[in-house]
């Protein structure tokens, strides 16, 4: 395939992030279904956390001075109940002490109703005082932050139910292709059908990133129904085309997104890859629309190809709409089992298996060969200035999500 322009990696994902806005929508939903979920809203706590004085571990709490000189050889006694009182690790600390002897320095003392004190402790020894977590008038959040798990239980603790947040971006995924049938579906005895599986996969991973996949139905290679399926998909906040986008001659997704709006890139240095387009769809006066343009992004068709466009292109889009950070690949550094060619110009992503700090090469091509990926568990990305790795070489191993 020829492009007239290729375009490296970073310059594509550069260009499209520049012209996508982020969601401005909001809404209000119960903590329980915050997480991952980015605040419209700044959160202050009205609560001191916690609200009492308590204790930090098992013991009696004590009054400080009490216990002054206390020591194995030479204890304090202590009447139990009225010079200590026993305390559990989180029950309040009388107001009339201000310390906690731990309990593996006490016993009790011989005739009973006096306890053996034998370590000194000073004012507020093991003592967790008011508002020591959080208190009253904190900014706990601001507005922006990405929840996670524990902020979710900081909600929680300082009595928030429900918080206002960021709408998740609503994403269109349209396959394309006359020889793809619904995946539910026989391909039937004729030939060159095969099952429609990259909406599937893109659509889990939309949804992992903090998006809303919306499933529309396969589009034959047309250009006039690929504009239909677009233009009809205008109410999204972005839409992502499968398949239809290298230069062949039923390869009309290109061309529609740029007749429907402006196409900003066609043909990248990505291996596999190559043939993803990046442009906005026009949507100026469109009912509900805050910018006047969402993103389009067309992949290939081979799913290996799709998979890693989507990594590199898609992962930012919905991550920049949904406001939640971008967060670096989990990588693992290991050594190379075995060479592995690439070409200069091209960000190459080979398929390798991890095992016992080695990264074994799966298969270095074959764009099509979905088990390749399914049986690696990692991608070496080789940068576009090198002509490839030799055997023994350390690398960096992207683990696959």
């Amino acid at each position: 395939m020829v492009f007239k322009k290729r375009t490296r990696v970073d310059l594509a994902k550069k260009t499209l992030l520049e012209h996508i806005t982020p969601i401005n929508r909001r809404e209000r939903v119960p903590i329980k279904d915050a997480n991952n979920r980015v605040l419209a809203e700044e959160i202050v706590s009205a609560i001191n956390v916690p609200d009492h004085r308590r204790a930090a571990m098992d013991g009696y709490a004590v009054r400080a001075e009490e216990t002054t000189g206390a020591s194995p050889a030479n204890p304090v006694l202590l009447r139990e109940g009225v010079d200590c009182i026993r305390v559990h690790t989180g029950s309040p600390v009388p107001d009339e002490m201000n310390a906690v002897v731990m309990i593996e320095n006490i016993i009790p003392a011989e005739g009973g109703g006096m306890v053996e004190i034998r370590s000194a402790v000073h004012p507020n020894k093991h003592v967790s005082m008011a508002g020591e977590d959080v208190c009253h008038g904190d900014t706990v959040f601001g507005t922006g932050h990405h929840l996670r798990g524990c902020d979710i239980a900081m909600l929680g603790m300082i009595g928030i139910s429900h918080v206002q947040v960021y709408a998740r971006p609503r994403v269109a995924i349209i396959p394309t292709g006359s020889e793809l049938v619904p995946m539910q579906s026989e391909p039937g005895s004729e030939t060159g059908k095969i099952r429609e599986t990259n909406g599937i996969m893109v659509g889990l991973y939309v949804e992992k990133w903090g998006g809303i996949p919306v499933y529309k139905d396969i589009v034959i290679d047309d250009p006039d129904l690929i504009e239909k399926a677009i233009r009809t998909s205008a109410d999204c906040d972005a839409i992502i085309l499968c398949g239809g986008t290298s230069v062949g001659a039923r390869d009309y997704v290109p061309g529609a997104i740029e007749s429907l709006g402006s196409l900003l890139v066609h043909g990248v240095g990505l291996s596999p890859g190559k043939p993803a387009a990046l442009g906005m769809i026009d949507t100026t006066g469109k009912t509900g629309d805050e910018t006047g343009a969402l993103p389009a992004l067309s992949l290939p068709g081979y799913p290996v190809a799709c998979l890693i466009a989507l990594f590199e292109f898609g992962r930012p889009a919905i991550s920049k709409l949904a406001r939640i950070p971008l967060m670096p690949n989990r990588l693992v550094r290991v050594r190379l089992g075995a060479k592995i060619a690439s070409k200069i110009g091209y960000l190459t992503y080979t398929r390798v298996q991890v095992d016992a700090g080695v990264a074994h090469p799966v298969m270095t091509s074959g764009a099509g060969i979905l088990s390749s990926v399914t049986g690696s568990n990692g991608f070496v990305a080789i940068r576009e200035s090198l002509e490839g790795l030799d055997e023994g070489d350390e690398v960096d191993v992207i683990w696959i999500e």
